[in-house]
């Protein structure tokens, strides 16, 4: 068995390229993806805590419940932000953070 600071120290390891993929990156689509890198980080922690706290090797089932739902909800974050990365390049032509300073033009 694998132990929970493996776990953690993977997620940790995730969640921190994905921290650093949004600061140092300038393309959107980059931007959106560390995003959902971010999320699977916490997912992988929910789901490490919920087989740590299980008695006799029978997981507890809450917080994987609770990760299906943030996998939902990550979903829908990618569908809602793919659409708006299509209607900035539509408008602006481009898809780099750094080009959007305005609201409108």
């Amino acid at each position: 068995m694998i132990p929970l600071a493996h776990y953690l120290i993977f997620s940790g390891i995730l969640f921190a390229i994905g921290v650093a993929g949004v600061i140092v990156r300038r393309n959107i689509i980059v931007v959106l993806m560390c995003l959902e890198m971010m999320l699977s980080a916490a997912n992988v922690s929910l789901v490490a805590f919920s087989r740590a706290q299980g008695t006799d090797g029978i997981p507890v089932y809450d917080a994987q419940i609770l990760a299906l739902f943030v996998v939902g909800i990550a979903a829908a974050e990618v569908a809602i932000g793919l659409a708006l990365i299509v209607a900035l390049f539509r408008a602006r032509k481009t898809v780099e953070s750094t080009a959007l300073t305005t609201l409108k033009d």
